[in-house]
């Protein structure tokens, strides 16, 4: 079994050195993250694509499925596919190959056949390509041929005395690979922007720390720590990455206290980008990230932010300024953090009744004064920074700790916390009582419930549901379960 990569556009045009370093940077992570299949695949960069091989005669769905769910999440490439190599013979035996690879993925599509060849051969491109269309229209009549935008592009490489079929055509991240661009710390708040930001820096290639400044206690840090275990175990698990979490709630406090109502969302959001200054220091990082969005809320005018950015000499990086609220969610589904950022609970810092929209610099400084001067080095200093593999752990044994059934006791009440269209998408049909909260509801309405009762909470994956479990077990309530179906296998 083989897989044939190719990298992301903008690698490939950049100069040779740098594209020769990109490629290479890519193989290591490659490694990496392949050494832990059943099967170790031998990796090789041959300039204009990277192969990954497994030993010969070596094929299965399972492991497969594996490779692909791994590629499709690795920053750096732009599509992949599996390649059934053979020694070049004749028009059949490359017919033979194609059939078996797409005869049951034609039924009913239109398609397209592309060859492409590399050095001197007896026949033309397009000799090969109409050929091989006769063969499969005679072998799947309900094909048809399109060559303009088809359902499906039949691609063929014939590469000196080699023919390559490629499968299916996967598509990759895209972006660099990490860390070819520089360090940099992002600030996350576990919500869609913060994690949205984070994920396009990952994307681009630059090894991207968390910094998370605490203003819920133990809850929120959960949360968050949930999301950035996330983020780098599915996109960035090739390099490890710090999560620092400082507990930000004296400096909210020092501020409700001294400063003027209208100029509290200003002064903190610079309070954050001083503290995370440090942390960048410490880290050697080369930039802040943000999740902010031009004129989403009254902070982030860019009067404001202006005033904002003054806090700081290091560059601070806004991924999401141009982008609309729906845009951001809609990337968070993409990318698997919508769930997390749904049930994480509001944290609000201050709350202005006439928030500034257009800062001024010597008000804010003013204002600034009247705070305490070695606060914010206090809480800096008293951070708590753990290796994301650190948090892997604990998260692990954390959710390992959350009961698990597939059987609902007499008495028991199901909850189902998907929202509501995936509950319409498919519906949850039991003999026994199911109640309908959305999970990022289910904190404050599971108040209301009877706490007599045992409650089992349901969703597809059953990931969100352990982690509200968790949630509201820290929160003191010991009668719930997670519900799982046993019909689920695919998931």
């Amino acid at each position: 079994m083989k897989f044939i990569i190719r990298l992301h556009a903008e690698i490939t045009i950049k100069s040779k050195s740098v594209r020769k370093r990109h490629g290479k940077v890519l193989v290591n992570n490659l490694k990496l993250l392949l050494r832990d299949l059943p099967e170790t695949p031998k990796v090789r960069w041959l300039w204009d694509r990277i192969e990954v091989t497994f030993a010969e005669g070596l094929r299965s769905q399972t492991l497969h499925d594996q490779v692909v769910d791994e590629l499709q999440r690795i920053p750096g490439i732009a599509w992949f596919s599996e390649s059934i190599e053979q020694p070049l013979t004749d028009f059949d035996s490359i017919l033979s190959a194609v059939l078996e690879e797409w005869q049951h993925q034609l039924a009913g599509l239109s398609f397209a056949v592309r060859v492409k060849r590399k050095g001197t051969h007896e026949f033309r491109s397009s000799d090969l390509e109409r050929f091989l269309g006769a063969g499969i229209l005679q072998q799947v009549p309900s094909a048809r041929v399109k060559l303009n935008q088809p359902q499906q592009e039949v691609r063929i490489e014939v590469d000196g005395p080699t023919v390559r079929v490629f499968g299916h055509k996967q598509p990759g991240l895209g972006g660099f690979p990490i860390p070819t661009q520089e360090t940099v710390v992002s600030l996350l708040s576990g919500g869609y922007d913060s994690s949205v930001a984070s994920y396009q820096l990952i994307r681009r290639g630059a090894r991207t720390h968390f910094c998370f400044f605490n203003l819920g206690g133990a809850q929120h840090e959960t949360g968050v720590r949930q999301t950035a275990y996330y983020l780098w175990q599915q996109y960035s698990r090739s390099h490890p990455l710090k999560f620092v979490s400082i507990d930000f709630a004296p400096v909210v406090e020092d501020i409700l206290t001294n400063v003027d109502n209208g100029q509290m969302g200003v002064i903190l959001k610079r309070q954050m980008l001083r503290a995370a200054d440090h942390v960048a220091a410490y880290l050697g990082a080369s930039a802040l990230v943000t999740g902010e969005a031009m004129g989403q809320v009254s902070s982030q005018t860019l009067s404001n932010l202006q005033v904002i950015d003054q806090a700081t000499e290091r560059l601070v990086l806004r991924p999401l300024i141009t982008m609309d609220k729906q845009d951001i969610i809609n990337i968070s589904r993409q990318i698997g953090t919508e769930d997390i950022a749904k049930s994480m609970p509001e944290y609000c810092g201050v709350i202005s009744n006439k928030p500034t929209v257009k800062a001024v610099p010597e008000k804010i400084h003013e204002e600034e004064a009247k705070l305490n001067p070695d606060l914010l080095e206090q809480v800096v200093r008293s951070c708590r920074i753990l290796d994301m593999k650190t948090i892997a752990e604990e998260t692990a044994a954390q959710v390992a700790e959350v009961t698990t059934t597939a059987e609902v006791g007499a008495g028991a009440t199901v909850i189902d916390i998907r929202s509501v269209d995936e509950q319409e998408r498919q519906p949850l049909e039991l003999d026994v009582p199911v109640l309908h909260i959305p999970f990022f509801r289910l904190a404050q309405k599971f108040t209301e419930l009877d706490p007599q009762k045992q409650y089992l909470l349901y969703c597809d994956k059953g990931v969100m549901s352990k982690i509200q479990a968790l949630y509201l077990q820290e929160l003191g309530h010991q009668n719930v379960a997670v519900y799982t179906r046993d019909t689920r296998r695919a998931e």
